[in-house]
């Protein structure tokens, strides 16, 4: 069997290249990682919110910092609020009336989890089946919204109640 890019020289050059690239900024993501692990004073949340599919390092940080003290919320629904991972249109009898203060909230915790929900559908089991799911009843970009609103109200429970991350209680279609 015949290597790929066997006599082409010119895209072998360019995998190499840009393999190299990658590692070399990998390796200074976790250098600036470390840097503010070491100048930050965790959390005991900060740990649980690892467990959650699609947050890693930087996120769980980010979600840790903008969420500040998670007693200030006394229910789910005010964090995801805050969060801007909830509709804003005021409805009734199925017509909208208008809209709400759709900029209320917090805008990095509202990027935390569109990434981590996107992290999440492409890792994770659970994430994955219930986006295709919802996707089935809706388009791709609604499927996203509620895969995301459901990661924001998973990260809530284990900031409050310190404990880790159970994707059989959320991701259920």
């Amino acid at each position: 069997m015949r290597p790929l890019l066997e006599g082409n020289e010119e895209p072998a050059l360019a995998g190499t290249v840009s393999k190299e690239t990658i590692e070399y900024l990998t390796s200074k993501i976790r250098t600036v990682e470390a840097m503010v692990l070491k100048r930050i004073t965790l959390r005991e949340s900060y740990q649980y919110l690892l467990t959650l599919p699609g947050v890693g390092t930087v996120l769980a940080l980010t979600i840790m910092l903008e969420t500040g003290p998670i007693k200030r919320f006394p229910k789910v629904g005010t964090s995801v609020s805050y969060c801007r991972k909830v509709s804003t249109a005021w409805t009734s009898n199925g017509k909208t009336k208008g809209k709400g203060n759709k900029k209320n909230g917090n805008t990095y915790l509202a990027w935390a989890f569109s990434e981590a929900a996107e992290l999440a559908r492409r890792y994770d089991q659970g994430a994955r089946a219930y986006s295709t799911g919802t996707m089935q009843k809706t388009n791709a970009m609604g499927a996203h919204s509620a895969l995301a609103h459901k990661v924001a109200r998973a990260a809530f429970y284990p900031m409050r109640d310190q404990v880790p991350f159970i994707g059989e209680k959320v991701f259920v279609s």
